[in-house]
């Protein structure tokens, strides 16, 4: 694996302070004292959560499973397709283009978290398309009664248009094989699983935590500090050492890195 997983895994474990408004909401549901719920499917199943007989933790892992393994299918998709650009091309001047994208992408995924820009949100707003063809799906699983439902719940949600998750697929795209791609996304969903899993059991005393400023701006800054760290090493201007280990670096084509 040419892709270091370190620093993709620590995105997705700061980064998931943005989890805590974007799918919080579900996760608090499933915590024996469910958090305000938003309009729409959150109410409906904070309601049938408020009273499931089942323990909270099993419902909890069923759904973040789920929702991981379509990070880790999105990510095998996007490597496959990626690898095959570039096999295609042979052109080192795309594998160029994609690292410099995936920590562009980085950079803006950490001012979005600090609040000090909010563009890449737009990207959110374009994915409603997909959003809208799944959506109808979730409906039809039925109340999130057992470990089952909330597997598939989790599953579908994983295409939920989210900012975070498209940032991290242009990493995967960078790969170079499906495989590798399907390994990046589920570094990622790892690193998003600690907090999904203390949302998901603490509810809203912990959402009302991560919605401080302070928490954002430090966890905003770190995935910011591995962006640029990236466009440094892509325009040559670090050398080849330690900081592989933080950096996005391409390995399909290693002279990049040099």
């Amino acid at each position: 694996m040419g892709l270091h997983l370190f620093p993709v895994f620590v995105v997705g474990l700061l980064g998931s302070v943005h989890c805590a408004g974007m799918c919080g909401g579900i996760a608090g549901a499933l915590s024996l004292a469910p958090p305000r719920a938003r309009p729409g499917v959150v109410v409906r199943l904070r309601t049938v959560g408020a009273n499931h007989p089942g323990p909270p933790l099993l419902r909890t892992a069923a759904y973040n499973t789920g929702r991981i393994a379509s990070y880790a299918a999105a990510g095998a998709l996007a490597g496959g397709l990626g690898g095959a650009a570039v096999s295609l091309a042979a052109l080192p001047a795309l594998q160029a283009g994609v690292l410099w994208l995936a920590n562009l992408m980085l950079v803006a995924l950490g001012l979005y978290l600090m609040d000090a820009w909010r563009g890449i949100a737009r990207i959110e707003a374009m994915g409603q398309m997909l959003w809208r063809q799944v959506a109808p799906a979730l409906r039809r699983v039925g109340p999130p009664d057992t470990a089952g439902r909330m597997l598939v719940a989790g599953a579908l949600w994983g295409w939920l248009p989210c900012a975070m998750v498209y940032s991290v697929l242009v990493t995967a795209m960078l790969s170079g094989s499906a495989a590798s791609g399907a390994a990046v996304m589920l570094a990622f969903g790892l690193g998003t699983l600690p907090m999904m899993m203390a949302l998901g059991l603490a509810g809203a005393r912990l959402r009302g935590w991560l919605g401080l400023r302070a928490v954002r701006l430090c966890c905003g800054a770190v995935v910011l500090g591995f962006g640029l760290l990236g466009l440094a090493r892509a325009a040559g201007g670090l050398p080849a050492s330690w900081l592989e280990a933080v950096c996005i670096a391409p390995g399909m084509a290693p002279e990049l890195a040099q």
